[in-house]
Order: structure tokens, then C-alpha cells, then sequence
């Protein structure tokens, strides 16, 4: 019974793959575009050298490179391809295969995150030559739950950017409101600062919105800062809950319009 699934996940990633592959030097350019925290890992370490902080320069140097690493294994680029299959008509030709094309997409992304991995692991071993000091190695349980949170928050961002792909059945720029949203993603996603160094009361408010456990909770649990596990998992399983059906309920509609628009 699993078979004929398991077969068709496997082509896809493999043809996936090799696409992306062919593309080296744009991978790249990619990871390197997604360096931002390398930066602010030195702006917060010598900060932290300079006044008595949350965390330590070490703590920040090993947060901001897990920040690093999670970005890498987190980032969703589905609303642009979407967008542009709407745009383009190429959506038609997608429709008459006989599979969801939420999977290609989702495949892609899996795909790239493989094809990545060896400039990742390259700029985090350059890291660790810079930084020697801040070298650790988290325990086995602990590497695994960071994966599997990691693994969560990226099916809870892909859902989430997928969904709003869905208003480009109405509008001709859905990715403004990616745009938007990245807003609140930059500053609440723990991406340019680690939630210790929020205000109580905007951290608390930021633990119940999505943004903080796709960058904040896996790499918090990767270098054993403390979190609230269980809490986090429920506030995820609900955030990709809702989203889920927003997502089936405009998948439908937009179906519906865009086969009434002659497609």
C-alpha cells in the first residue's frame, strides 16, 4: 500500500535534486545571502563583552550560529513559484497530473535543503575556526529534538507561506503579503536578537505567535538555553492547524476562480 507513495516521493526528490544541483554556484550565493547572523554574532558578542547582558559572548556566539543554521534548514521560498505559476498559466499543466502540486513544491524545498548542506557545513567549520572558544557538542537527545522541532518549524513555515500563495488566485501580488509578514519575522523570530533579550511582557506576546518557534525554539534547544518544550509544541501543532484548513478552504476557492477565469 506504501509503495507506489513512497516511489513517487523518492523521483521527486531525486529529479529535484539533480536540478538544484546543476545550480552550485547559486546555492551559494544563497546560503551566503542567509549570513546575517554571522554578522550580528560579532555586533552581540562584543556587546556582551562590553556590559553585563542575558547571555554570555559565548552563549551569543553559539546562538547566532545555530540561528544560522536553522534559517538555512527553515527558509520557504514557495509564494514567489506559486505566484508565478498563477501568472503564468503554467498552474493548467500542473493540474492535469495526477498528484497535488503542494508536492513538487514541498519536494524542492527538501531537495535544496540537501543540495545546501555542504556550503553550510563549510561556513559553520569557518566559524568554529574564527570562534574556537565557542565549539560545542550538544548531547544525542538533544540533537535529535532540535531536528525534530527544526522539521516541525519548517513544515509550520511552509504551510503558512504556502497558504498565503493561495491569495494569488485574487491578487497579483501575493508575496507583498510575504513581504509584510517578514516584517514581524525579522524582529519576533529571534532572527536578529535571542528572545532573553526581549522585554517580559513583548516576549510573552511573541511566544504566542508563530514567528519565535521557527528560529528562536530550535536553536534555543541546540545549545541548551531554556525553553518551554511542551507549550512551544502546542503553540506550533495550533498555529499549523489553522493554517491548514485556511489553506484547503482557499485552495478550493481559488480553484473555482481560476477555472472560471478560463484556465
Amino acid at each position: 500500500m506504501w509503495r507506489s507513495p513512497l516511489r513517487k516521493s523518492i523521483t521527486l526528490l531525486t529529479v529535484y535534486y539533480a536540478f538544484m544541483v546543476e545550480y552550485r554556484a547559486e546555492l551559494l550565493f544563497w546560503v551566503l545571502s542567509g549570513s546575517l547572523p554571522m554578522i550580528l554574532l560579532g555586533v552581540w558578542t562584543e556587546a556582551a563583552n562590553q556590559v553585563q547582558l542575558q547571555l554570555s559572548a559565548i552563549e551569543f556566539a553559539r546562538y547566532f550560529l545555530a540561528v544560522f543554521v536553522v534559517r538555512q534548514l527553515t527558509l520557504v521560498w514557495v509564494i514567489w513559484e506559486f505566484e508565478k505559476e498563477i501568472s503564468q498559466g503554467k498552474l493548467s499543466f500542473a493540474l492535469l497530473q495526477p498528484i497535488d502540486p503542494v508536492w513538487r513544491h514541498f519536494a524542492g524545498h527538501l531537495s535544496e535543503r540537501i543540495a545546501r548542506l555542504p556550503f553550510t557545513l563549510i561556513l559553520v567549520t569557518f566559524f568554529f575556526l574564527l570562534y574556537p572558544e565557542a565549539l560545542w557538542l550538544p548531547s544525542i537527545p538533544q540533537a535529535l529534538l532540535c531536528l525534530f522541532v527544526t522539521a516541525i518549524a519548517f513544515a509550520m513555515r511552509f504551510l503558512i507561506q504556502y497558504t498565503f500563495a493561495m491569495t494569488a488566485f485574487w491578487v497579483e501580488k501575493a508575496s507583498a503579503i510575504e513581504q509584510t509578514w517578514f516584517l514581524f519575522y525579522l524582529f519576533l523570530s529571534g532572527y536578529i536578537a535571542p528572545l532573553e533579550t526581549f522585554p517580559p511582557l513583548m516576549r510573552e506576546i511573541a511566544l504566542l505567535t508563530p514567528f519565535p518557534y521557527v528560529i528562536y525554539f530550535p536553536a534555543a534547544i541546540a545549545i541548551g538555553l531554556p525553553v518551554r518544550l511542551w507549550e512551544g509544541l502546542i503553540v506550533m501543532t495550533a498555529w499549523s492547524v489553522l493554517f491548514f484548513f485556511l489553506n484547503r478552504y482557499f485552495w478550493r476557492k481559488g480553484l473555482r476562480h481560476y477555472s472560471g477565469m478560463g484556465a
